[in-house]
């Protein structure tokens, strides 16, 4: 997997026949606390020094990443567009300087449905954000959660579930990652003998979780699953050789994992 291009809110590489793309939605500030510690305890005064913060505060890029076979484009998460904090919802630009236009999306894929990975399916004026969009998938366990969102309610009888080890076409299957929400998922896409875990939400501040990634997130649904679900994946990142994107990974959010003693070190593609 190499790189092909880049900008500000982008970076394009090469897997095998697919080209992913790194598009940056932009980024959320969160405080210490969100961090939790020995059943459920948050940080405070004894937060690591390498975790570094930004005004007091943890700054979590926010990504998301498109597949592209050369027949259609696959996105996996679209970012919050105006449904959150005003530091995001930049995807649109994204794809623009990507080169990657929208109606070239035919398929969206999420990892799970906290608003910040599902809200960009409508842009900020009303408008969809993707006008030749066939398929919406949303994992079965959440689809409850995801007709609830009013705002995207001409999309609630288009979304599809899917399942934990269902194919999702030629070269992407489904991993559950259940525990940060009820059916988190990753995605591994697969070509030329080489593979990348999108993995959603499994790691939110890679200073501290790649080392510590006993240590849970204060929006984690079920910790004690979500702690299970970090290992295993870092686990098989690390033993597969498989690269990872994240969409809190720090921009543009691709790399690699290795083990480093008893824990795991991020390697930036």
């Amino acid at each position: 997997m190499h790189r092909i291009a880049s900008g500000e809110l982008y970076q394009t590489y090469i897997l095998g026949d697919l080209r992913i793309t790194a598009l940056r939605d932009g980024y959320v500030d969160m405080p210490i606390r969100r961090l939790r510690q020995n059943g459920d305890k948050p940080f405070g005064d004894d937060l690591p020094e390498q975790v570094a913060l930004v005004g007091g505060q943890l700054r979590l890029s926010v990504n998301a990443f498109a597949i592209d076979d050369g027949h259609e484009v696959i996105l996996i998460d679209t970012g919050a567009a105006n449904a959150w904090h005003p530091t995001m919802g930049r995807l649109p630009q994204a794809l623009d300087e990507a080169g990657i236009d929208a109606g070239r999306i035919s398929t969206v894929c999420f990892t799970h449905t906290h608003l910040d990975h599902i809200q960009g399916l409508v842009l900020a004026d009303g408008q969809d954000a993707f006008p030749r969009l066939a398929r919406l998938l949303v994992p079965s366990e959440e689809l409850g959660l995801f007709r609830a969102e009013a705002r995207l309610k001409r999309f609630h009888d288009m979304a599809e579930p899917f399942e934990a080890g269902d194919r999702l076409g030629t070269h992407i299957d489904v991993i559950g990652a259940h525990g940060h929400e009820a059916g988190h998922s990753c995605f591994r896409a697969s070509s030329g003998g080489e593979r990348i875990l999108i993995w959603g939400d499994t790691v939110h501040v890679p200073s501290l979780q790649f080392d510590r990634p006993e240590v849970t997130w204060e929006f984690d649904t079920d910790q004690d699953q979500a702690r299970e679900s970090r290992l295993r994946l870092l686990a098989l990142a690390a033993d597969d050789h498989c690269f990872v994107a994240g969409a809190h990974l720090d921009s543009p959010g691709i790399g690699r994992v290795v083990r480093s003693g008893g824990s795991f070190r991020f390697e930036p593609l």
